[in-house]
């Protein structure tokens, strides 16, 4: 595997980003891990971060570039800060940079597919809420997607304490509901719509704060008859829990080979 630590400017953003990529390598002679590549276009993970973290993290407390050598994936960890994935009403419009810019620079970057079948997106926390607004928002885009400890539900926008920060992200919070930042919403226009829908994947641990607000919108996603792996387990809110689960996002994830 190549890692690349990536440093560009974004239009949409008017700033300098950063973001990690692990690119698929073809080689025999490494001692202690198998890694492959396959085709001309590598199918594409989009790994995305929480609340508090940024696009190192994924790579620092886990071992996510040995798990995905054998498979012959490329992974992209891209810096959001705290935007909930989102144009914010008071700051940047890290919503178009996710869904539209940041496909076409790493495109134009690295020799990635553009093929629906070859994207997928996966994220925990705030991550995992911008994973499932991606695969549902853009499912012609995305085959999949992927919710480790999201934050999922409505009922975290609520959070008295965090009220002003939430207001700067999405404006007024009682507009959220109906809206395009509404996982059920979106989950409900991609039910009812007669093309493509994303496989996706929720997991969270059973003690984890964030637990009955993923339960309800399991619930919610198997109402709609959407296609649900859902897996829940002992586990909080940290990393042990989020290393164990990405390997069975990468195992569930529906490759099939490279692109071109």
């Amino acid at each position: 595997m190549a890692f690349l630590q990536c440093d560009f400017f974004s239009e949409v953003l008017g700033l300098s980003c950063s973001m990690n990529v692990i690119l698929p390598q073809q080689t025999n002679n490494q001692i202690g891990m198998e890694s492959r590549a396959a085709g001309k276009k590598h199918p594409t993970l989009y790994l995305l971060h929480g609340l508090s973290d940024d696009h190192t993290t994924w790579m620092r407390r886990t071992s996510i570039e040995r798990y995905v050598a054998p498979l012959g994936l490329a992974v992209v960890m891209p810096a959001v800060h705290r935007s909930f994935y989102t144009d914010m009403a008071r700051g940047y419009r890290y919503w178009t940079f996710i869904s539209q810019e940041l496909p076409a620079i790493c495109r134009s970057f690295f020799p990635l597919s553009d093929k629906r079948e070859d994207n997928f997106v996966a994220g925990l926390s705030m991550g995992g809420y911008g994973a499932f607004k991606l695969a549902l928002s853009c499912p012609d885009q995305f085959a999949a997607g992927a919710s480790l400890s999201g934050a999922v539900g409505r009922g975290v926008l609520g959070d008295s304490k965090r009220n002003p920060e939430f207001e700067n992200i999405f404006g007024d919070l009682d507009q959220i509901k109906g809206s395009r930042n509404d996982l059920f919403h979106l989950a409900e226009q991609v039910s009812k719509s007669d093309g493509p829908k994303p496989k996706l994947f929720q997991c969270v641990g059973t003690e984890d704060f964030l637990y009955q607000e993923n339960v309800e919108f399991k619930e919610y996603l198997e109402r709609l008859g959407l296609d649900l792996t859902y897996e829940e387990g002992p586990g909080i809110h940290e990393w042990g829990y989020w290393d164990k689960m990405i390997q069975k996002v990468l195992a569930w994830l529906p490759l099939k080979g490279a692109g071109d």
